[in-house]
This record gives C-alpha cells, structure tokens and sequence, in this order.
C-alpha cells in the first residue's frame, strides 16, 4: 500500500446509501495508510468522488468538479482521482474518456476494492476501470470512518426490486439483498458499545426487509430487538416504501420504547393515475390510510415525505391532488423534487413531458404550501418539554447566537440557550419549546437538565486525540439521525427514489 503518508478527501453526492458507502470508502483508505486531508489542506493526494445517478445535473456536477481539478492534478505528480457511485456504474465507459485525468472507476458492488485500484492504478500508471456486476462484499462488513461518535448508519438490506418508472437505481444497485437479522444486530451492538446512542437503520426500500428470507415481518422483529439493546436510546429508519408498510411495523414502532416518533415515507405524487404512471404500487388512500394508522398508533409523529412535480402527463387536476394529500397528511417537512428526465427509465421516453415553466410555477405552490403546513406544524411543540441529542455542525449560526442545536425524539431541529456547565454533542439535554419557525424550533431559555452520556465521553475522547482524523468529509448535512434540508432546497439529504 502507500509507501508514505498520503493524504485522502471523499467528497460524496446524492443518498443516505450514498452517505453510508462514503464512510466505507473512507474506513477502506484509513486501513490501507491513508489519512484524511486537514479542511485547510487546498487538494489531498486522492480526491474520491461518490456520485448520484438520480437527478439530471448529476453528470454536469461531477464533470464540473473534475474540471476544477484537472489543473491541480496536472501540478502534483502522484495526485490520484477516483470515481465511484451510481454514476460511475451507468457512465462506466465515458467516464475516463471525457476526464482521462481520472485513475479510477469502480461501481456501486465493488467498494472494497478502492485501495487496490488506487494502487494499481499507480504502479501501472494507467485508468483502472472495474465494475463488478454484483455485491462483492455487503457494505457494512467493511471498515468505516463515522462522521459521528454518537450517531451511526446501520445498512440492512442493498439493491431494490421495484420498478418505478421514473428511477434508475435498481439497475445500478441490483436487485434487493437483506442482511441477515444477528449480523444487524451485532453491528448494533458493537456501535453502542463504542458509545453511539443513536442507529439509523437504511435500506433503498427499508421496511420490505425480509422479503429476500421469506419473512414479512422481518423488519417489525427487527425493530422490536434494537429494543431490547442496553444502551440503544434512539432507532431511526430511512425509506421505507407505503407497499411495505404493514400494521405490524406499526405497532413496532408505538410499542418500542427507542423507536422514535418519526417516520419518513415517500408519496411522490399524490395523483393516483400518476402513481400508475410511476408504476407506484399504491394509491391515494392507501397512503392517507398508512397516514391515519401512523397518528392513531403516536399522535406526535413526525411524518416528512418526498414528492416529485411535474412527471410526464402530469395534468393541473393531478398536481391538485397532490396539495390535497399535502393537506390531509400535515407532513412537518416535504423534500420537493422537480422531475427529471433520466435517460434509460421508461419515463424519459413517455409522452406529455410537462414544460419547464409549468413545472416551475407548480413546484413554487407546493414549496409555499408546505412552508405553510411546516410553520403551522412546528408553533403547535411551542411550550413542550423535549429531550434534545446535542449534536455538531447542526446549527450553523451556533457561535453567533451563543446557541447550540440538536434533534428532538421527532427529529426536528432544536437551537438551544447554552446551559452554564459544558455540554457535548452526544450528551442530552431537556428544554422546553419557545419559539418556532419553518424549519426549526427554539428554546430561549437554559435547558432544566443536562445528561452527560457515554456518546459524549465518545466525542470527547476523539477530539483529545489530535492525530486520529476527525471523521469523514460527506458532502450533506448530518444529524442524530442524518436529515435532509429543508423543503425549499430539493436535492438535499432526502433521496427521491423510494
């Protein structure tokens, strides 16, 4: 491996799948010698770019970055450019062609493999380009660098066996594949015995879990067991998919004490023929049903979605029962996605592609609406008491305002008047609601009670140590559990696929 000290920098786009691989990418670099670059260092040695296939400017964004580094590259002998992702599965033939300056091309299947092409590539001072076909090795069974100490990605299944019409995952990940329940399980365990409270459990389509075993209730038995791990405060999980969702996960969910209120579940369209033409494998009221069940069973619950505008021959009729669901659903946060056109998805080719325009005017409604229903959502925790996991890089304004944040049980974003004694991301703290705005909640006066947590011994004991490197450069915003951007900026945290 590296004969010397080299550095690394992974700069990641699109999912939370995607969030996941990086931090394995990152793991796999560590283990073979590399070290990840200071944010004061101008290029690292190896730049990996961990790509997204789903929205259109995918392919302008990453040849746009290679561009801006092809100078660099050309000024440091030894400099390495590596392309992985979804991207470089389905561009895996163009990719070196219109950037030769890049070494490596490796696919979504063959993680594992990025020190080893690194190296080759330098040895024989050529492009190496492999794309395995299918899993070499499960994602979670590799190393990792955490970005956070406190909070962890847990993988249980890879790959998707829907066939939307708007999506080209499924023929980039594969087919769907589950991890078996006592190989989750362990990795939890082993998370929270690091001092990590917080697991978020990730799948493209997380709660078919189990379909590959033959069990339907897989997913609810799992979530049942994370609480039964000592230690284990909050369980999250992301995407589930409205077909898979059954009353026993449910009933999970209220039952389990470290199940949090929270849920984020994909509608798309709220159109029922437009849900057809998405080959969506629901309607309107089975997802308003889900939506009803969802409240009866935890009436806090914070329910957030994604919604696509603008899919071909959607009609002004369509786009109002759209608002509709909006309303009834009362989502806290909406990630709003205009559609586009993926070429090699049966939706590039379908008649009746809206115009720009219309997709525009329709898109800034919905925004508008949901900023309204989020606003109105967010003042009704106004003079609640929550339990905040403080977290790092939430707030941006933190040191300006003398605040700090974290996300409440529902994930909401909470800013805080710091307490008198110190505080730790990881540690918890309780507060009670002042005041609220669209996308955040505030709490004006000093938390009542501050817990100082094993999570926190965590973060402390990694920012003592100057030389381990400070987690992984991901690309999006973090959490608790890792949460997308607010409504109004699509393309955020939240992945439109599901």
């Amino acid at each position: 491996m590296p004969e010397v000290t080299r550095t690394y920098e992974v700069r990641t786009f699109g999912c939370q799948m995607n969030v996941h691989d990086s931090e394995r990418m990152a793991g796999l670099l560590e283990q073979a010698g590399y070290v990840r670059a200071g944010k004061d260092t101008e290029t690292a040695d190896v730049v990996v770019f961990n790509t997204c296939a789903v929205r259109e400017n995918a392919d302008n964004r990453l040849y746009g970055n290679l561009g801006q580094l092809a100078p660099k590259k050309a000024a440091r002998p030894g400099m390495q450019i590596a392309v992985g992702g979804c991207l470089a599965q389905k561009d895996r033939d163009t990719i070196t062609r219109r950037a030769p300056w890049v070494d490596v091309v490796f696919g979504t299947h063959n993680v594992g493999k990025l020190p080893v092409l690194l190296e080759r590539a330098r040895v024989q001072r050529e492009a190496q380009v492999e794309i395995a076909e299918s899993l070499e090795a499960f994602p979670s069974t590799l190393p990792t660098r955490r970005e956070s100490p406190y909070a962890a990605w847990v993988s249980v299944s890879v790959g998707c066996n829907n066939t939307c019409t708007f999506c080209i995952v499924p023929a980039l990940r594969g087919k769907e594949k589950d991890r078996r329940p006592g190989d989750v399980l362990a990795e939890v365990e082993a998370l929270v015995a690091e001092g990590v409270l917080e697991i978020t459990l990730l799948g493209q389509n997380v709660n078919a879990y189990g379909s590959d075993m033959g069990d339907r209730q897989a997913f609810s038995k799992l979530l049942r067991a994370c609480g039964r791990i000592e230690g284990l405060e909050r369980v999250r999980f992301t995407s589930p998919h409205p077909r898979d969702f059954t009353d026993d996960v449910i009933e999970a969910m209220a039952e389990t004490e470290n199940v949090m209120p929270q849920l984020h579940m994909p509608l798309q369209s709220g159109s029922s023929r437009v849900l057809k033409a998405m080959r969506r494998s629901y309607r309107q009221e089975r997802y308003l049903g889900i939506i009803e069940k969802v409240r009866a069973a935890m009436p806090d619950a914070a329910i957030s979605t994604d919604i696509i505008v603008g899919f071909p021959g959607e009609t002004e009729e369509d786009f109002q029962e759209t608002l509709h669901v909006v309303r009834e659903a009362r989502f806290a946060q909406a990630f709003t996605f205009q559609y586009s056109k993926r070429p090699g998805t049966p939706a590039a080719e379908m008649e009746g592609q809206v115009p720009k325009e219309v997709v525009q005017e329709r898109y800034e409604r919905l925004v508008a609406l949901q900023e309204e229903i989020s606003w109105a959502e967010n003042k009704r925790q106004v003079g609640r008491t929550v339990e905040v996991l403080v977290a790092e890089g939430e707030g941006r304004k933190d040191d300006a305002t003398r605040r700090l944040s974290g996300r409440a049980p529902d994930n909401r974003l909470v800013h805080f008047a710091r307490p008198a004694e110190p505080v730790r991301p990881g540690d918890m703290v309780t507060v009670e609601v002042s005041y609220a705005a669209p996308h955040h909640l505030l709490a004006e006066a000093p938390p009542s009670a501050v817990r100082r947590t094993r999570a926190g011994d965590a973060w402390e004991l990694r920012n003592a140590a100057p030389a381990e490197p400070k987690g992984v450069l991901l690309g999006l915003p973090t959490v608790g559990a890792p949460a997308p951007a607010p409504a109004a900026q699509p393309g955020g945290g939240g992945c439109s696929v599901c």
